[in-house]
């Protein structure tokens, strides 16, 4: 089961394991003509470490943002 994701190298590696000898680009050229596209997925990408050993900076407002004069929670 492929789910899509066979190219042309994959595609004319079966090919040529089942006895069909033929290079890259005639394959590449069969499978742009009959519009047969690889679906491509990305693979997971994790972007936010919160198991990390950084310096965090202190939350010294405590989300309290009233200021008695201008300039003053900064």
């Amino acid at each position: 089961m492929s789910l899509g994701s066979y190219g042309r190298p994959r595609m004319t590696q079966e090919l040529d394991e089942l006895g069909i000898h033929v290079g890259q680009r005639p394959v590449a050229r069969i499978m742009r003509d009959n519009g047969i596209l690889v679906l491509r997925s990305r693979r997971f990408k994790r972007t936010t470490d919160s198991n990390h050993t950084f310096n965090i900076a202190p939350n010294l407002l405590r989300q309290d943002f009233t200021a008695s004069a201008p300039n003053q929670k900064w």
